[in-house]
C-alpha cells in the first residue's frame, strides 16, 4: 500500500488532532517553516494546510484523509465528494447570523442590508432562503467589527461560527438564526475508499481514536469489598459490561474493578463507601476498546 496521505489543519483543529494521535501512540513533529510533519508511523504521511481547503483536496482525491470542521466541507459545497468517517467533537460551534443588540430583525430585512461574512455560498443559500435583498461583503478573520449600530457600519448582519456568544455579546451583537451546527470530523476522499488496503488502515485509525475518546470520558476504579458486603457492592455499581472481580489474599474478600463515566465519580464514591467498599482507588484509562 502507499502511504496514507493524511491532512491537518492550521490552527485550533492541529492541536486537537495533535494531542488525539499523540494519545494513539502516533507522533508527528513539525519542523519550523515547512508543512510536512515527520512520524513514527512508516505508512502515514502527513501535510499541514488551511482548514478552509482540506475538504476541496479530499474532494479532488489529492489526499486520503483529512480533519476539517463541517461547516467548511458545507461551505466548499463537498458534502457528497468526501466520506465523513467519524465526528471527533472537538471545537463544537454554531454558524448564526447576528445583528446589533438595538435592532428588529424583521424590520431590518424591510430593507437592502449587507452581510459580513467568511461564509460565502452558506450565507448566500441563507439568504435565498430567507428571501432577503441581501449583499455578502467577504471577511477574514475577525468579522465583529464591521457590524455596529451607526450610519457608517459596513454591514447590518453578521454570520459568523460562534461556540458560546461570548464575542458577541461583547460587540453588543445579539444572534438571530442558526444556520448549522459543525466539529471537527474526520473525513477521507472517496478514492481512499474504494482501496480495499487504504480503507482498512483508515477504519483502523477510527477505531484507535475511538478508543482514545471513550478512554477520555471515563475512568477506572478498583477498591476492595469484604464477603459479607460483596453480593450488596456488585448490585449497586455500574460498570460499562460487569466489573473485573478477583479474591484478595488470604481469602479475606474480593478486589473489584469497574470503568465508569468521569461525570458519575462525585456521587458515586460516596455510595461506593457506603456500600462496604475500602482503599478505593481512582485512575485515568488511556484507551477503551468494546
Amino acid at each position: 500500500m502507499d502511504k496514507l496521505k493524511v491532512l491537518l489543519a492550521k490552527g485550533r483543529i492541529y492541536e486537537s488532532v495533535y494531542e488525539l494521535l499523540n494519545d494513539v501512540g502516533i507522533s508527528i513533529h513539525l519542523p519550523e517553516r515547512t508543512y510536512f510533519p515527520t512520524t513514527n508511523q512508516k505508512d502515514l504521511a502527513f501535510q499541514v494546510v488551511k482548514p478552509q481547503i482540506t475538504s476541496l483536496l479530499l474532494a479532488q482525491n489529492k489526499a486520503d484523509v483529512g480533519f476539517s470542521g463541517k461547516d467548511w466541507v458545507y461551505e466548499n459545497g463537498v458534502e457528497d465528494k468526501v466520506e465523513e468517517i467519524m465526528d471527533l467533537g472537538f471545537d463544537g460551534v454554531r454558524i448564526v447570523a447576528a445583528i446589533p443588540e438595538t435592532k428588529d430583525f424583521d424590520k431590518l430585512l424591510k430593507g437592502p442590508v449587507t452581510i459580513a461574512t467568511e461564509y460565502q455560498a452558506l450565507s448566500r443559500k441563507w439568504v435565498e432562503n430567507k428571501k432577503i435583498d441581501g449583499t455578502i461583503f467577504r471577511t477574514w478573520g475577525t468579522s465583529e467589527g464591521f457590524v455596529q449600530d451607526n450610519e457608517d457600519a459596513l454591514a447590518q448582519i453578521l454570520i459568523d461560527n460562534t461556540s458560546t456568544g461570548s464575542s458577541l455579546k461583547a460587540n453588543r451583537l445579539k444572534i438571530v438564526d442558526t444556520l448549522m451546527e459543525s466539529s471537527t470530523r474526520m473525513y477521507a476522499s472517496k478514492e481512499a475508499m474504494k482501496d480495499p488496503e487504504k480503507k482498512q488502515k483508515i477504519m483502523e485509525l477510527k477505531m484507535l481514536f475511538e478508543a482514545v475518546l471513550s478512554a477520555r470520558s471515563r475512568v477506572m476504579l478498583e477498591m476492595n469489598v469484604s464477603k459479607e458486603n460483596f453480593e450488596g457492592l456488585i448490585k449497586g455499581i455500574p460498570s460499562m459490561k460487569s466489573p473485573t472481580v478477583s479474591p484478595l489474599f488470604g481469602d479475606n474478600g474480593y478486589a473489584v474493578k469497574i470503568a465508569v463515566k468521569k461525570s458519575e465519580v462525585p456521587t458515586l464514591l460516596p455510595q461506593l463507601k457506603n456500600l462496604g467498599a475500602t482503599d478505593i482507588l481512582e485512575y485515568e484509562l488511556r484507551k477503551v476498546m468494546c
